[in-house]
């Protein structure tokens, strides 16, 4: 079994077919889902999905190109409210993206912070996005030492993976390890433990080859978790397993 650890279900590009999607997904070994909230506003909105659908589970977070959206509001009352639907496991996705910077930066870190603290309080992961803000992000993590969580479709360098790790972080790995260009990805995939590790597709985003170009999906995640297996020279049925253990290890989804 597989678990598409990060995915946008609630998204348009699935809003025609989403029974189709997850049936796709379920034939290639893929029977769990966790969809990620990026606007409170949504919130409502993705966990009626996961209440739709027994396999599916979600969280509650605001992005960080949506911090201007959410930072002046009651954040933290909202994120502790909304995670008390039965089927959120996580808190995000939140953290920094200064290469956008569709929100000011300084926003963008009092949201993450405001996301930090509510984890802790409630006791779930975060599900963190960070991109060309490798510094901030970790130096805002150090501020807090209990939390715990993932960075999400991983895409840094060596350095951050390493630091990640120090902290006690996952990585998740999507279908950007497939693409021609990404060999020092390839290479802190090699690195990573394997008891740290989760595959996702960020769908319908950064489909991996074949697909790249078209519409991602949660079926794919088996093709990340087919390139992760040839990376590091293991068998699929080990990436597999670990994987999913790995994911029900940090995501607590008992009795959801």
């Amino acid at each position: 079994m597989l678990v598409d650890s990060h995915c946008h279900l609630n998204f348009p590009e699935f809003k025609d077919d989403l029974d189709a999607v997850i049936k796709r997904a379920m034939d290639q070994g893929v029977n769990a889902f966790l969809t990620i909230n990026t606007s409170l506003d949504q919130a409502r909105e993705i966990q009626a999905i996961a209440d739709t659908y027994p396999n599916v589970y979600c969280t509650v977070g605001a992005h960080p190109h949506d911090a201007s959206d959410h930072v002046y509001k009651d954040v933290y009352e909202d994120l502790i409210r909304l995670a008390q639907h039965p089927k959120v496991v996580g808190i995000g996705e939140t953290g920094l993206d200064y290469y956008y910077n569709n929100s000011p930066r300084l926003e963008q870190v009092e949201s993450f912070k405001t996301h930090i603290k509510a984890a802790i309080e409630l006791g779930l992961p975060l599900i963190i996005h960070t991109r060309d803000a490798d510094e901030d992000t970790l130096a805002c993590l150090k501020e807090f030492p209990k939390a715990r969580g993932v960075f999400h479709c991983f895409s840094g360098g060596m350095d951050l993976a390493k630091e990640a790790l120090n902290l006690g972080f996952y990585i998740s790995f999507s279908g950007i390890i497939t693409f021609k260009k990404a060999d020092e990805l390839r290479e802190v995939a090699k690195f990573a433990p394997m008891d740290r590790i989760l595959v996702e597709t960020d769908s319908p985003f950064l489909a991996p080859i074949p697909h790249r170009g078209g519409r991602n999906e949660p079926a794919y995640t088996r093709i990340t978790a087919e390139k992760l297996a040839e990376v590091r020279d293991i068998s699929l049925e080990e990436v597999t397993a670990q994987t999913t253990q790995n994911f029900y290890r940090l995501f607590d989804c008992s009795q959801k």
